[in-house]
């Protein structure tokens, strides 16, 4: 005896129905920006190029993967320049620093390779421009970060630090309309943009940096994060604790609706649990995330009956940033002296 499909479905057991509904989105763009690229790009050719050891001031990029990846070829991270034997060579973070850490190197002879992020270094331009203009700069961070360490450098006089809508009370500036703002570049947007909107209440004529001071990288990966939290059961951020960009990526994704969403540094800190009755996972990534440890996430979800990643595309990102100058004279002299 046959018998005839009536266009009813095959049952699934609850396993394989659970499997059939679950989803995994990849936010792209993510991971490395073009400043974290030329920074680490930079310590890598440096150690090349004059061997180790290699000095590096604070983390090159807020990654712990990539510092002792760094570390295992010869770079020595230090916090400050008296760690650092005179007359050699050391490599200033993709963060900034302020003119203070340039003189003392000097002072100590040392060979510096700036690896500061151009982005950065545009901040550190319109501070030094608003100081000379006599403003009062209203510098939008984080108390401690190295960004706003070395942007209020450049104009310590002028500059006052700001964190949050409830600091804006207690500031104090000399003329209210000559007041100005500045932001650390890896902050939240909607963030920095609320404490701007209470700046602007308070002091009516403040005055705008020429261009946006959140990098390009640090919206869109904000942007794409929005697009896979909505819905989401589970957004899993990779990331370094220290790393600011990475830490808002956690708060925007809750923001836009995710369930729940955690930062890891790679996929041993992911606690199963978090899976229990979850459907969609979305991943994403800070700006100074190599993609293996994105991929070693994704392993792990597919180890766990999770399908293979959707890309979700909200960006394109095409910006190179060149090598710093100094370090280019020097491969290029190599290059010569070798012909």
């Amino acid at each position: 005896m046959t018998t005839s499909d009536l266009g009813i479905p095959s049952v699934l057991d609850p396993q394989q129905a659970d499997r059939a509904a679950r989803a995994v989105l990849l936010a792209a763009p993510r991971g490395y920006c073009a400043g974290v690229d030329r920074a680490v790009i930079t310590v890598d050719k440096a150690l090349d190029l004059y061997g180790a050891p290699v000095y590096v001031r604070k983390q090159i990029v807020h990654n712990k993967h990539v510092v002792r990846d760094l570390e295992s070829r010869g770079a020595v991270f230090v916090e400050e320049l008296s760690e650092v034997p005179e007359g050699a060579t050391v490599v200033f973070s993709a963060h900034g620093v302020s003119p203070e850490v340039h003189r003392q190197a000097a002072e100590r002879t040392l060979k510096t390779i700036d690896a500061t992020c151009p982005l950065v270094t545009k901040v550190h331009h319109e501070a030094r421009r608003f100081a000379a203009e006599d403003y009062d700069i209203l510098l939008i961070g984080h108390a401690g970060h190295e960004e706003v360490e070395g942007t209020a450098g450049e104009a310590p006089a002028h500059v006052q630090l700001v964190q949050t809508p409830e600091d804006v009370a207690g500031v104090v500036v000399r003329d209210p309309d000559k007041v100005s703002w500045l932001s650390q570049t890896t902050l939240s947007v909607d963030e920095t943009m609320t404490i701007v909107d209470a700046i602007r209440e308070r002091f009516p004529r403040l005055v705008d940096p020429p261009s946006d001071d959140i990098c390009y990288a640090t919206q869109n990966r904000q942007m794409a994060v929005k697009e896979i939290s909505a819905g989401a059961d589970l957004v899993l951020v990779v990331g370094s604790g220290n790393s600011s960009n990475s830490v808002r990526l956690v708060e925007v994704a809750l923001e836009a609706g995710a369930r729940a969403s955690y930062r890891v540094d790679d996929a041993s800190e992911i606690d199963e649990s978090w899976l229990e009755g979850v459907e969609t996972v979305s991943v994403t990534s800070g700006a100074s995330v190599p993609e293996d440890l994105v991929a070693g996430v994704l392993s792990f979800l597919a180890d766990r009956g999770y399908p293979d990643a959707k890309a979700v595309h909200s960006a394109e990102e095409s910006l190179i940033f060149a090598l710093p100058p100094e370090l280019r004279r020097d491969l290029k002299a190599a290059e010569r002296g070798s012909a």
